[in-house]
């Protein structure tokens, strides 16, 4: 059973008095440092100078230093750039900085799973991660709520870190909605196997399917659209509010009734056995040094397979008919 942790388990004395370092001013950057900062905790900023990034921490009332000067002062270091970029600022920039009794933050486990991140023995190591994007994290904690996070502790140096990781939870919400504790290892694996198998990699290539079954057919790219693509976030809000049950009653019994006796015809036993050899990929650390390699060599494979699907005409003619929809323009602007 998995222990979950809210507001009484977690006290922010833990992290009074401790100077607090945001690596990377970006969706999550902004939103964990504005919390913390509202919080009562010390924090400071940083990310590339003259970057609009930058440029937004001073406009937020930071003064944004470089990821050397702020994690050097730090008590706490939260690591909040891009996986591939981390090794490199991790390396050059924090530990040169990094003490005995410190502790470095995660949002996501890849790197130190992975090994590309290697922490000297006499820190703290942990994660705290959100599970919503920075938006919605500071949206809930302005409303006096939360996003539900996940905690795990991969070095306890102090004795301590479990009471940091809660503590830092507290600051952003997260202990309002609770915590759920994991392990770094576990919140990777299922992370990367969720985006490649269902969230992302899943849904795109089945929206694409769809589509062009339908276009084959003789059927208007339009109309395609709309059915394959489109009306999807209808049915993942309703997923998302009410589970899949709670979304079966809210449709048709026509597209129940469908749902219930087509979709195990295209997600079949060898589509099953397909995710289990990509959970293997992930687990065996396959995927990781493919996708470290890639980014190495300049991404050539990466590059290619974007400019092939941004040509795919389920972007050509969504392009056009997203144009008809001011909402979505609105959305855009922002």
């Amino acid at each position: 059973m998995v222990k979950i942790y809210y507001d009484k388990d977690a006290d922010l004395k833990f992290l009074k008095g401790k100077k607090i370092a945001i690596v990377g001013y970006g969706i999550q950057g902004r939103a964990q440092a504005m919390c913390l900062r509202d919080s009562g905790m010390s924090v400071t900023v940083c990310d590339l100078k003259g970057t609009a990034n930058w440029k937004q921490a001073e406009k937020d009332g930071f003064k944004p230093l470089s990821a050397a000067e702020a994690s050097g002062g730090a008590d706490l270091i939260s690591v909040l750039t891009e996986d591939v970029v981390q090794p490199k600022v991790y390396g050059e920039e924090i530990k040169p900085g990094l003490k005995k009794g410190k502790t470095i933050l995660f949002s996501h486990g890849f790197n130190i799973h992975y090994n590309q991140i290697v922490p000297p023995t006499d820190i703290d190591v942990i994660m705290v991660a959100p599970k919503g994007p920075g938006s919605l994290v500071r949206q809930m904690y302005e409303a006096g709520k939360g996003v539900p996070c996940l905690l795990a502790v991969y070095q306890d140096s102090t004795g301590k870190a479990r009471q940091t990781g809660l503590a830092y939870a507290r600051a952003i919400g997260g202990t309002r909605a609770g915590v759920i504790e994991t392990t770094f290892k576990e919140e990777t694996e299922t992370d990367l196997f969720g985006e490649q198998a269902v969230l992302c990699g899943g849904a795109s290539a089945l929206i694409k399917a769809g589509f062009e079954v339908l276009v084959e057919a003789g059927y208007a790219p339009e109309m395609a659209y709309f059915e394959c693509l489109h009306e999807l976030k209808l049915i993942t809000d309703m997923i998302q509010e009410s589970g899949i049950m709670g979304m079966r009653e809210r449709v048709s019994d026509t597209a129940e009734y469908g749902d219930l006796t087509r979709g195990p015809r295209v997600i079949t036993d060898e589509t099953k056995n397909e995710m289990r050899r990509i959970l293997k990929e992930v687990q065996n650390g396959e995927f990781a040094r493919e996708w470290i390699l890639e980014n190495r060599a300049g991404r050539p494979v990466f590059n290619a397979l974007v400019r092939k699907d941004e040509n795919h005409p389920v972007e050509i003619v969504g392009r056009k008919l997203r144009s008809m929809m001011p909402w979505m323009q609105k959305d855009r602007e922002k």
